[in-house]
């Protein structure tokens, strides 16, 4: 088990301890309400083979129009080639491993509200898709404490990620399948914008807006988070957020019309029924 570290250096406000990939959950998950949301558990994921795949999501949702079913997506990357494989099988597998992170499901809430957010603010993409793949990809969850642990400047543990992994999937990763699965988070991890480098990764912070806020909200909902906690969520550490920050940018995105909230003393009174079907419940 990696050892918990707070946030320091240049990092502002309190953030909760983080140890491992356990803590983005209140209750023992899965349940019911998290499957059909679109979380994913187990000990496999799309890391084993594959990175967060960003610039292959952005070509898909520039392609395809908003309010399209899965069997459009599907046809995008197939059957029109809008990332530009070369060949059928490619494309196939392309296909399944982006379902596999991002579900690429109108039916699917993760996806509803990632679709819902995406055009709104270029410059949180990045942060909506790291926010959408931890919830479907337990291997980049498992490697999150190692990088959001981490102080501005510290370089990227591959022994610790590789500690991490061994443990949240209880040793079933041979040693050649573990490091190819931390050098894929790594690059996920780069891709969000938490670490740069090439040869050797260092932490940097990233900067919040209130688009990846409010996606940051409804996924800690939907993983059952409640009331001020979520404010100082593991989903909302993904945000570089300290509470202060997170409780401002959610003022914002409730000013931009996403959310309805109330905040007075400790009590938070959210709303998330503005974001659409899936999110009908008042959270105090």
């Amino acid at each position: 088990m990696i050892d918990s570290i707070l946030f320091a250096g240049k990092f502002a406000g309190e953030m909760t301890n983080f140890s491992d990939a356990h803590s983005f959950f209140p209750v023992p998950s899965p349940t019911p309400a998290q499957i059909e949301a679109g979380f994913r558990f187990g000990s496999v994921g799309t890391h084993s083979s594959r990175t967060l795949m960003l610039s292959e999501l952005r070509s898909v949702l520039d392609h395809t129009a908003g309010g399209s079913d899965r069997a459009a997506y599907k046809n995008s990357v197939v059957e029109e080639n809008c990332l530009g494989k070369p060949t059928a099988s490619t494309r196939r597998l392309s296909f399944q491993r982006l379902s596999e992170l991002y579900s690429l499901d109108p039916q699917v809430t993760l996806f509803r509200l990632l679709r819902r957010l995406w055009a709104m603010d270029t410059g949180s993409q990045p942060q909506l898709a790291i926010l959408v793949a931890l919830a479907r990809d337990p291997l980049l969850r498992c490697s999150a404490p190692v990088v959001l642990n981490l102080k501005v400047g510290e370089e990227f543990s591959r022994t610790d990620a590789e500690g991490a992994l061994r443990t949240g999937t209880e040793g079933r990763l041979n040693d050649s399948i573990l490091a190819k699965v931390v050098r894929n988070c790594a690059s996920s991890w780069a891709q969000a914008g938490h670490l740069h480098g090439r040869t050797f990764k260092h932490r940097q912070q990233i900067k919040p807006h209130f688009v990846s806020v409010t996606m940051a909200l409804a996924v800690g909902f939907t993983a059952g988070i409640r009331g001020e906690s979520l404010f100082s969520s593991p989903w909302m550490r993904v945000l570089d957020a300290d509470p202060a920050t997170a409780r401002n940018l959610a003022l914002e995105a409730k000013r931009a019309g996403l959310i309805d909230l109330r905040i007075s003393d400790k009590i938070v009174d959210l709303q998330l029924e503005r974001l659409g079907p899936g999110f009908a419940s008042s959270l105090k």
